[in-house]
């Protein structure tokens, strides 16, 4: 039941960002979407439990970052427009992929 609550966004008070955690596990993004509001920066942790380095990308966002196992880190995103925006472990291709549907 804890589990579910990890892919909610988070929300403090009025000056801190929307916040969304994503999980890089054995090659895959979990949650496999993120629904983000249009306009609205937010904040996305991403959190290695694989036993692989991950790299969490997007080129359309132009973000990127490199995770040893077990580590965690965080992005800001900048308000974006409605549309799809993906995302990618470049480590694996294959099964690490993931989108942020903003409306």
């Amino acid at each position: 039941m804890a589990v579910a609550f990890l892919f909610l966004p988070a929300k403090a008070g009025a000056a801190e960002l929307l916040t969304y955690t994503v999980v890089a596990k054995e090659g895959r993004f979990i949650p496999s979407m993120l629904n983000v509001p249009a306009g609205v920066r937010f904040k996305i942790v991403v959190r290695n439990q694989g036993h692989d380095a991950i790299e969490f990308e997007s080129l359309q966002l132009r973000k990127e970052k490199v995770l040893a196992p077990g580590a965690e880190s965080f992005m800001v995103i900048a308000p974006l427009k409605p549309g799809e925006y993906d995302f990618f472990d470049e480590f694996h291709p294959d099964t690490g992929r993931s989108r942020i549907v903003v409306k």
